[in-house]
Parts: C-alpha cells; sequence; structure tokens
C-alpha cells in the first residue's frame, strides 16, 4: 500500500527527515512512536504532499507520488486522494454543521447523489458513534466529539489508506479514550493506517507494527512485542522508559 524509501526532508539547515525508509501492506496499523521533533508528523505531510520531500521515494498502491525527491506532476491528486488525513487539531467548519461538514469535499467531487450522500453521512456518523449530532454545530462539541467527526469527515471519502497525525494529543485523557476506541474499531475491519501516536498503550494494542523515530531516522521497527515490550536499541530503550 506504501512504500517509503530513504525520505529526507530539511527545513533551512535543519534536518527532520534524514532518510527514513519502510513499507505498510493492506491492513497493516502501524504506529509512528518517537520523541518530539523526531519527524514524525513531517514525514506523514510529505506522504500526502502537504510537505514536499527533498529526496527519496513515496510509492502509494503502486504509484509513484515521489520519486527521488520530485512529486509527480501528474495524478498526484488522484493518488493523494487516496489517503484520508486525520489531524491534530479536528479543523472542522465553526458555521457548518457537523452534516455540512462531512458532505462539503464529496460533493465537491461529485461523489454522490444527495440522497446517497446524506445516508453516507449518517452511516459515517454511526461509526463513530455521533449518529445524533447530524444536525449539530460543531462549536457545541466535546473535544473527543469534534476528533471523531473528524474521522467521519476523511471516511467520507473512502480512502484506502487513513494518517493520522497524533489525533488525541489536544485531548483530555479521558477524552481521549473515546477517540482511540474508533482507531481501534478502525483498525478491526482491517483499515491500512498510519497513526502517529504518544499513547503507548493505544499502539501496543491496537498497531501490528510499531515504528520508533528519532531525529529523523528510524531507529527501530517491528511488532509491538519487539520494539515496546522488548526494544533491542538503547535510544528506544531510554525513551520508553521515560514514559512507561
Amino acid at each position: 500500500m506504501i512504500t517509503v524509501k530513504n525520505l529526507k526532508k530539511s527545513f533551512g539547515t535543519l534536518e527532520v527527515l534524514r532518510g527514513i525508509s519502510f513499507e505498510v501492506k493492506k491492513g497493516d496499523v502501524y504506529a509512528a512512536i518517537g520523541p518530539s521533533g523526531s519527524g514524525k508528523s513531517t514525514m506523514l505531510r510529505c506522504l500526502i504532499e502537504l510537505e514536499k520531500a527533498d529526496d527519496g521515494d513515496i510509492i502509494i498502491e503502486g504509484n509513484y507520488l515521489c520519486k527521488d525527491g520530485r512529486y509527480v506532476e501528474k495524478g498526484s491528486k488522484e493518488i493523494c486522494s487516496k489517503m484520508g488525513m486525520v489531524f491534530q487539531h479536528f479543523n472542522l467548519f465553526p458555521h457548518m454543521t457537523v452534516g455540512e461538514n462531512l458532505k462539503l469535499a464529496p460533493r465537491m467531487k461529485k461523489m454522490y447523489k444527495e440522497k446517497v450522500l446524506q445516508d453516507k453521512c449518517l452511516e459515517m456518523l454511526e461509526k463513530v458513534g455521533l449518529r445524533d449530532k447530524l444536525n449539530e454545530s460543531p462549536q457545541k462539541l466535546s473535544g473527543g466529539q469534534k476528533q471523531r467527526v473528524a474521522i467521519a469527515r476523511a471516511l467520507m471519502l473512502a480512502p484506502d489508506i487513513m494518517l493520522f497525525d497524533e489525533p488525541a494529543s489536544a485531548l483530555d485523557p479521558e477524552l481521549t479514550q473515546e477517540v482511540l476506541t474508533v482507531i481501534k474499531t478502525l483498525a478491526k475491519e482491517n483499515t491500512t493506517m498510519i497513526v502517529v501516536t504518544h499513547e503507548i498503550g493505544f499502539a501496543r494494542e491496537a498497531a501490528n507494527k510499531v515504528l520508533f523515530m528519532d531525529k529523523g531516522v528510524v531507529v527501530e521497527s517491528g511488532a509491538p512485542s519487539d520494539v515496546i515490550d522488548h526494544p533491542k536499541n538503547e535510544r528506544t530503550i531510554a525513551f520508553l522508559n521515560k514514559i512507561l
């Protein structure tokens, strides 16, 4: 589903990604963990062309999005449309209802007829446990509810791959669980995902692969039982000892 080879990205003299490589297969749930500033979010943004990598390859479902640091001129929007992204800070339109937020992008892409669009909207809200919030203003929702609406909005475009950039880090601890529960449900449905997260318990439970990044490189990767429970690299051990 995703192949990343030798991805590099700098902001001025600051090297944020220093040649990272990994593969995501269909149904994989990858948890990217590591200290702040390790390049996790930048890596995710490069995958969907919100940031432009300086070098390396990004291949999405067999199609090059980026080759040797050059993003394709034709077809990049189509390739990126295979991925849905959920951000740390919801990014809902406050002047629209929940339903209008969900309908906006698929309506612009003319994906569904209006009746089907309404049904799809209710289906996605049902999936995240918010069917009754269709006509609610986002301003009346809790942080956890807003993030679940953001997940439903991404799912409206029927992406093959879901990307989550620290989806619970802006939430109070008690609201974190409701968002992580939704992501775990998607994992059980074999949704292919990359989740940048500080929630090690979630990474252990829901992910089948863990990527530990530090200072722009992949330090260690593998099954949660290996990386989290039996890390081999000293840097991974030191990081986990601090937060567990």
